[in-house]
């Protein structure tokens, strides 16, 4: 007899998010390792001075590389250096996203806010709404139909996973979300996992950005 798999469905509304939360995945309870506080506090000790300094080379950095290509405007050598500064900008600034808004970059906690809003800005993540979206992912983490951020489904789409290495799709949609949240509306994905206090908060954040967006391109 063989055993014809039905395709999975990602959304946070459809069939497995239903079949998660029957079954007791969704909140679960899971199997961790014990460590003694004392030694959790020693392994979670945080510094301000190495993040500065990271933070300030990964800016400065940026600033050198795009004033060598707006200087070299015009040749094949502004290439390199604007491919050094999209690396920067794209992939440096989705690590500290992710570490920032674990608050673990920095001892001091204005410090990691101030480069996460930066970091989201940079990539087009609604500050408010991944910050839920995150802890929703480290709360049901790879859960079909609770975890909003699988990065590879099943089976793999070998296409989508080539075009999101460049960012392509995420903008994308990213933008999407920022316009639909820019006029005041959260979609019924958003509510399962931003609290209700926190989404006129999304709203108003998404309506500054979208205006710097627009006012930069024109």
């Amino acid at each position: 007899m063989t055993t014809v798999a039905t395709k999975r469905d990602y959304s946070l509304l459809g069939r497995d998010a239903e079949a998660a939360v029957a079954s007791g995945l969704a909140a679960a309870e899971w199997y961790h390792t014990d460590i003694p506080r004392k030694q959790m506090k020693e392994l979670m000790k945080r510094e301000d001075g190495p993040a500065i300094r990271d933070t300030a080379i990964w800016l400065g950095s940026m600033v050198l590389l795009g004033g060598l290509g707006i200087y070299f405007w015009g040749s094949w050598w502004a290439a390199p250096f604007f491919l050094a500064y999209g690396v920067l900008y794209g992939s440096a600034s989705d690590s500290r996203w992710h570490e920032c808004g674990h608050g673990t970059a920095f001892k001091t906690m204005w410090m990691n806010d101030a480069v996460y809003q930066i970091a989201c800005f940079m990539i087009m993540r609604n500050p408010v709404t991944w910050r839920w979206s995150h802890t929703r992912h480290h709360t049901d983490t790879v859960i079909v139909g609770r975890d909003p951020e699988i990065a590879v489904m099943r089976p793999p789409d070998l296409l989508r996973l080539v075009l999101n290495f460049f960012g392509i799709i995420d903008v994308w949609h990213a933008m999407i979300d920022m316009v639909r949240n820019a006029f005041g509306a959260i979609s019924a994905a958003e509510k399962t996992f931003i609290p209700e206090m926190e989404q006129p908060k999304a709203i108003r954040v998404a309506r500054i950005w979208l205006a710097i967006y627009l006012a930069t391109i024109g």
